[in-house]
């Protein structure tokens, strides 16, 4: 990887790995379903009449506008208003790396290998003991934040599913597109849950971090991280780019500590060095079998 390419996926990674502090700042005075609705907003006008739509199916527009879009940052806007920590938001979404190898392997048929399963045992293993916080009431989240970012990791997942079966497009204009879908879901959501009167208060006297919060979460975490990302992807092999986002926990963990002041307890910082430990396996497992048997040969 060239050094510029490598200091553009750094700058992704830092983007996304802050990005759960943004989330955490944008939430003190904006509702989580109008956050939602006006990040998507954002990503969508005016660049929608500048970028051409990819060519993909209108279903599966749909579908990833469904899952990636909508299901992932509704779970999580909503479990980070409930009580689920920026930082351990940050690692607790990775498990879609595991939920994805899941659904590839019961829809796609794809093959499971050792070091998947080994790696979907070691980081359940500390999902529990983060999850153990929300039962003791320490660390600051809730039984209902935790949950819920799991089920935003879930549709991340099925998000990526759905991407893998789109195939290679132009990922600007799929990002772009596909942010018109949640819109009106988060819209209806807002009024459902938030209701008229919280909308009007909340826009109306919307801060200047507000603000600051929703450019932030459009343009640089989704225009920005998405296409340059996918950018990245298309230069190089995934083996080399993807392992990499296992350095966003890792900027979200420290971004939140030193941003925000948040703390975790002992057994859910040893559950996030073990569900590090599995994302590892999950990731380069394989390739350390492979390495340990062509030395032997």
């Amino acid at each position: 990887m060239q050094p510029k390419d490598r200091l553009l996926a750094l700058a992704i990674v830092c983007v996304w790995g802050v990005n759960f502090v943004v989330i955490k700042v944008g939430l003190a005075g904006v509702p989580p379903m109008l956050l939602g609705a006006l990040r998507f907003c954002l990503v969508v006008f005016p660049a929608i009449f500048f970028v051409p739509r990819p060519r993909v199916p209108l279903r599966m527009l749909l579908a990833y506008g469904a899952t990636i879009s909508l299901g992932q940052f509704a779970f999580l806007f909503y479990a980070m208003a409930v009580g689920m920590p920026a930082g351990l938001a940050s690692l607790v979404l990775q498990s879609q790396v595991f939920f994805t190898v899941g659904i590839a392997a019961l829809w796609l048929g794809e093959p499971l290998r050792w070091h998947n399963l080994a790696g979907m045992v070691v980081a359940a293993g500390g999902l529990v003991l983060i999850g153990s916080g929300a039962a003791t009431g320490t660390g600051g989240m809730s039984t209902a934040g935790f949950l819920l970012t799991l089920c935003g990791a879930a549709s991340w997942a099925t998000g990526n599913i759905v991407s893998k079966k789109i195939g290679p497009v132009d990922l600007l204009g799929l990002v772009v597109w596909a942010a018109l879908i949640p819109i009106v879901p988060f819209a209806l959501l807002s009024l459902w849950f938030e209701g008229p009167a919280r909308i009007a208060a909340s826009l109306t006297h919307i801060s200047g971090m507000g603000v600051f919060a929703v450019l932030y979460l459009a343009f640089a975490a989704t225009v920005f991280g998405y296409t340059m990302w996918g950018r990245l992807l298309t230069r190089y092999p995934a083996s080399q780019v993807a392992p990499l986002t296992l350095l966003v926990p890792v900027v979200g963990l420290l971004a939140a500590h030193g941003l925000l002041g948040e703390d975790l307890s002992l057994p859910q910082w040893l559950g996030a060095a073990v569900v590090m430990a599995g994302l590892l396996l999950n990731v380069f497992g394989g390739r350390l079998w492979m390495g340990r048997r062509f030395a032997r040969r």
